[in-house]
């Protein structure tokens, strides 16, 4: 008693035990743990956040509908007289043949291939002139520019891929901001960005020089980069042009070395390439019925006939299949 009252610890305490004074330990233990798990219970009112943990909700993104594929129909590829082949399909990336794929190679012209893209890099407005300044130090193949003459980017760029003119090539590169050293350095680092791990140049226009090298696959992973560039497509699909200079007074005529262009059917262009060690090189691109294929041949003694039947081979033995994704 507390001044004539029970306190409510005694009574609760009494009462607990004058009603359990029978009861068995175990009940007694089993008794006091639900009455714990009562208070602690938080009731219907309370926040149910204990023991939840949020997760996000990730939303993935739609996934492109992949390329058809080439299945080829098992007849072999024809035999060449190239020491290095590729053939590939440019939007799946499926190889339909391939010899000597990787090893290094001396590209020839196919080096201008690497001179435009970084050329178009460089030179973003290409009505911009250019100052011829060293033309006779050009060797091999050229547009016929003259010292001292100021020509567009454009017209450089249309000799430089149509008559695989080296005084264009050295022309874009002598212009360079950082010189001439620089805008080859600017080709290596390109090479780099676009994982062509068998390629290195050390000039712009392809002649032959120690460490100067590439490989059919990249090749062709370089042809891909190219025929997407609008500008490089519409110039290597022109058989012949004239371009002036500046002034409009001197006049270049400019016929393609390509001699299937025209010839074959669906041929968009590219590049040939030709040196006394290089062989003779030709890269292509070819699209029939929305099916693209790009042909590498290194080092042959005919780089059109050869290109010829591994284009005519790959489009009469091949079909083009949709990926099942339903499985």
């Amino acid at each position: 008693m507390y001044g004539g009252i029970v306190k409510p610890s005694n009574w609760l305490h009494n009462t607990w035990k004058s009603k359990n004074k029978k009861l068995p330990i175990s009940r007694i233990i089993f008794a006091t743990s639900c009455l714990v798990l009562a208070f602690m219970y938080p009731g219907p009112d309370a926040p149910q956040t204990i023991g939840v943990h949020h997760e996000k909700i990730i939303v993935l993104p739609q996934l492109m509908t992949p390329s058809p594929y080439p299945a080829s129909d098992g007849t072999p590829a024809p035999a060449t007289f190239a020491r290095a082949v590729m053939v590939q399909d440019a939007d799946s990336k499926t190889i339909l043949y391939e010899h000597n794929a990787d090893m290094p190679m001396l590209p020839a012209s196919t080096t201008k291939i690497m001179t435009a893209l970084v050329a178009l890099d460089t030179y973003k407005d290409l009505s911009i002139p250019l100052e011829v300044k060293v033309e006779d130090h050009a060797i091999g193949s050229s547009m016929k520019l003259k010292k001292g003459e100021h020509i567009s980017v454009q017209n450089l760029l249309y000799g430089l891929l149509i008559p695989s003119g080296n005084d264009a090539a050295l022309a874009l590169a002598d212009n360079y901001p950082r010189g001439y050293d620089a805008f080859v350095e600017a080709m290596n680092q390109k090479a780099r960005a676009l994982h062509l791990s068998g390629t290195h140049y050390k000039n712009p226009s392809g002649v032959e020089q120690i460490g100067h090298e590439t490989t059919a696959r990249d090749l062709a992973t370089l042809a891909k980069v190219a025929m997407e560039n609008p500008v490089i497509a519409k110039i290597v699909s022109t058989p012949a042009i004239t371009v002036t200079d500046e002034t409009g007074k001197i006049m270049h005529h400019l016929e393609s070395t390509d001699k299937l262009l025209g010839n074959i059917p669906g041929l968009l262009g590219l590049k040939t390439g030709w040196t006394e060690n290089a062989g003779e090189c030709l890269v292509s691109y070819v699209s029939r019925d929305g099916h693209k294929i790009i042909s590498v041949v290194l080092g042959s003694t005919d780089r059109f006939g050869d290109t010829k039947a591994l284009i005519d081979w790959a489009y009469a033995h091949h079909t083009w299949e949709n990926i099942d994704t339903t499985n």
